[in-house]
C-alpha cells in the first residue's frame, strides 16, 4: 500500500496562477487551492496541511502574515513565499515573522519550485508522524524541556560594539566571543559548538556572506542572525534559501528587537539539539554564485572547520 500524498496548500489571489500551480503539482501531492489568506488559515487549523505555498500582495491579508499565522496554529506546516514582488519589507518579514523555508520568485523555475515543495512536504511529513507518536505516548510531567544554558554566542564584527551590546542583553550563563575578523570566527566555530552567529554585514559581497551559506552546511544547528545596513532584497533572499539564515535585522537594530532575535536563536537551538529530525528544516540550497576562493590563513581556517565538521560525524 502507498503512502498518502502530503497535503499542499496554495494560496494566490490569482486564479491563472493557482491553475498553473494545479497543474504542475497534479499526481504529486494532495492540492488545496485557495484565493484568501483567511481561508487557508481556517484549513490549516482544521486538518494536517505539510506545506503551505503563499503569494505575498493578495487584498485581504499578505502571504507573511498568511504564513506567520501558519506558524503558529501549525508549527511542523513548512512555509514557502511564492512572490513577483521582491521587496525589502516582505523579504525580511518573510524570515523574521514567517520563519520561511524558501523564498521563490515568479515565474518559477518549475524543477526548483518542485523540489523545494516535494523537499519541505518530506519534512513535514517527518514531524506530523513524529508529533502523532508523542502524542500517543506522552512525556512525563518530570521530562524537562529544552534550555537555552551555558549556550555559545560568536558576534562577528570589526569594531566590537555588536559583542558588547550581545554580551549585555544575554545572560551570564552565555558565552558570547566577540570576532573581529572571519578567520578569528572560523577558529571559534573549529573549537566549540556554537548557538548562534551574529554577523555584521556591511557589504553585498565578499567573505562573510559566503561564509554563512557554508556554515550552514556544515553546521545545521547554528543559528545565524544578520545585522546590516544594506537594503538589499537580493542580498536577503541568497541568505534565506542558501544559508538559512534566523533573523535579518536592519542596522542598527532596537536593542529589544535585537534581544529578542538572540533569546529566540537560542531556544531554537536548544530545541535542534534536543531533537535532530528538526534539523531537515534548515536544509539549504547549493550556493548559486560561485563561492571565491580564498587563500592563506582564512583556508587554513576552513580546512580546520571542515576537519571539525566531519570528526563530529564521525
Amino acid at each position: 500500500m502507498s503512502a498518502p500524498l502530503p497535503c499542499v496548500l496554495f494560496v494566490d489571489d490569482e486564479e491563472r496562477i493557482l491553475r498553473s500551480l494545479r497543474m504542475l503539482f497534479r499526481g504529486r501531492c494532495e492540492i488545496l487551492t485557495t484565493t484568501s489568506g483567511r481561508e487557508a488559515i481556517e484549513w490549516v487549523r482544521q486538518r494536517p496541511v505539510h506545506v503551505v505555498v503563499s503569494d505575498q500582495r493578495m487584498p485581504e491579508i499578505g502571504g507573511v502574515e498568511v504564513l506567520r499565522a501558519v506558524a503558529e496554529h501549525s508549527p511542523a506546516t513548512m512555509r514557502i513565499l511564492l512572490t513577483g514582488y521582491a521587496d525589502l519589507d516582505a523579504v525580511t518579514a518573510s524570515v523574521n515573522d514567517g520563519e520561511i523555508y524558501r523564498f521563490i520568485e515568479k515565474p518559477w523555475d518549475a524543477t526548483y519550485l518542485i523540489e523545494a515543495v516535494e523537499q519541505a512536504a518530506q519534512v513535514a511529513q517527518r514531524e506530523f508522524a513524529l508529533a502523532a507518536e508523542r502524542a500517543a505516548t506522552p512525556a512525563s510531567p518530570d521530562t524537562p524541556r529544552p534550555a537555552a544554558v551555558a549556550a555559545r554566542v560568536v558576534v562577528l564584527d570589526e569594531d566590537g560594539d555588536l559583542a558588547e551590546q550581545v554580551r549585555e542583553l544575554l545572560p551570564p550563563a552565555v558565552q558570547v566571543d566577540p570576532a573581529r575578523t572571519l578567520e578569528d570566527a572560523l577558529e571559534h566555530f573549529a573549537e566549540h559548538d556554537v548557538a548562534v552567529v551574529i554577523a555584521q554585514l556591511a557589504s553585498s559581497g565578499g567573505d562573510i556572506a559566503d561564509a554563512i551559506k557554508q556554515l550552514k552546511q556544515l553546521r545545521p544547528a547554528t543559528l545565524a542572525v544578520v545585522v546590516s545596513p544594506l537594503r538589499d532584497s537580493r542580498l536577503v533572499i541568497g541568505l534565506i534559501n542558501e544559508g538559512q539564515i534566523f533573523r535579518f535585522l536592519l542596522q542598527p537594530p532596537p536593542r529589544e528587537l535585537l534581544r529578542r532575535a538572540l533569546v529566540a536563536a537560542l531556544e531554537r537551538h536548544a530545541e535542534l539539539r534536543a531533537s535532530a529530525s528538526l534539523l531537515r528544516r534548515h536544509a539549504v540550497d547549493a550556493p548559486r554564485a560561485q563561492i571565491p576562493s580564498v587563500s592563506g590563513r582564512l583556508l587554513q581556517a576552513w580546512r580546520r572547520l571542515r576537519e571539525a565538521a566531519v570528526a563530529r560525524i564521525a
